[in-house]
């Protein structure tokens, strides 16, 4: 049916490309009399073709602006965003309505994410009513909905149900067969599955990981929940109050962070095994910083138990983990392939972690 289903997963090259965004916006002035808010502060984020990149932090950290700005509902204020080399803010017209073909959404309420007047059948078919050229017979339209159904393990008599007639499982089925509808090349996922139960969270991932072998779509996956992150990317980003402050290879940056705030999101994620969890667990005093007022140098450092007076006076440098004597772990690429040269662990920090076993201990002992 589509070129698209016969494309390997082994290709090799980058999907996207981010670099230095910013996006600030005007809001009500506050108590501190600042009425700029820095969402994205020098965003610098690459996704390879058929990788699974994650996006990690808390909330109000800039994830879903970020999401936004990719999808061309905001455009940044400076700095560039690539999709295979071609700038799509500068696209007008028919350019820019065959590139949204290639970058699609995920959202993450399936509750709130359907329209309930209509099927979901028509729900999937909608984006074929402007892209006509895409199937162009009520013949090829048909077969293609009925493709997408089983594809995502949902029944084709499923098309003329509404979507109250499904569970949140199934409804997120029906988001990612809409998602898949205009062939994309990127997907990114807004917390797919943290409105699901953890039975049909399973159900979803694997779906998603099964599709990325299938079709060699890449991922951009945002979420909160560290051990679904852990468990399907292949690389993560931890951002921070606007800007991206580690990044590298899922298992580095579980196992050995760099960035003093990483490993308190670490240390915070519940680990069933008792063998896994660490000796002490890193508590981060004070508040999360108004994004309003963020505070000077680097951002983490009113809540750092390693800050010095340097972290006040300007912004860290990124640092790369072998370059401190740290190599990578032994851990096979998530998907079965060699790793890539070009992945480097690296992060924003003065002082990087040196013994993150022991960041725990540091943490409290030190009073921050």
């Amino acid at each position: 049916m589509t070129a698209l289903l016969d494309r390997p997963h082994t290709e090799h090259g980058t999907a996207l490309e981010v670099r230095d965004v910013t996006k600030t916006f005007h809001v009500a002035r506050s108590a501190s009399g600042h009425s700029r808010l820095r969402a994205l502060d020098g965003i610098d984020l690459t996704v390879g073709r058929g990788e699974t990149v994650g996006l990690v932090g808390e909330s109000g950290c800039g994830k879903s602006t970020l999401a936004r700005t990719l999808m061309l509902l905001e455009r940044p204020d400076s700095g560039t965003v690539a999709f295979e080399g071609q700038d799509p803010f500068a696209l007008r017209g028919k350019d820019l309505l065959a590139w949204r073909r290639r970058v699609q959404m995920v959202f993450q309420d399936p509750f709130a994410s359907l329209n309930a007047r209509m099927t979901a059948g028509e729900i999937i078919s909608e984006p074929w009513n402007t892209h006509r050229d895409l199937y162009r017979t009520a013949r090829e339209r048909a077969a293609r909905l009925h493709e997408l159904l089983q594809l995502v393990g949902l029944r084709p008599s499923d098309a003329k149900k509404s979507p109250q007639e499904f569970s949140g499982g199934q409804r997120q089925r029906i988001g990612i067969a809409r998602a898949l509808a205009l062939n994309p090349e990127l997907i990114i996922l807004d917390e797919p599955v943290s409105a699901l139960d953890l039975s049909v969270q399973a159900q979803v991932l694997n779906l998603l990981n099964d599709l990325q072998q299938k079709l060699g779509v890449s991922y951009l996956f945002i979420s909160h929940d560290l051990s679904v992150v852990r468990h399907v990317t292949d690389r993560v980003a931890v951002m921070y109050l606007g800007r991206i402050v580690e990044t590298g290879r899922t298992e580095d940056v579980f196992e050995r962070p760099l960035h003093p705030y990483t490993a308190a999101l670490m240390s915070a994620s519940p680990k069933l095994d008792p063998a896994q969890r660490p000796a002490e667990r890193i508590v981060l005093r004070g508040e999360l910083p108004s994004p309003l007022d963020p505070p000077s140098g680097c951002r983490f450092r009113t809540r750092c138990w390693q800050a010095q007076e340097v972290c006040a006076s300007q912004a860290p440098p990124r640092q790369e983990a072998s370059s401190l004597g740290r190599t990578a772990l032994p851990t096979p690429w998530v998907r079965g392939t060699e790793v890539p040269e070009t992945v480097v662990h690296t992060a924003e920090c003065y002082f990087p972690l040196s013994e993150p076993s022991a960041a725990g201990a540091t943490a409290l002992s030190s009073g921050e």
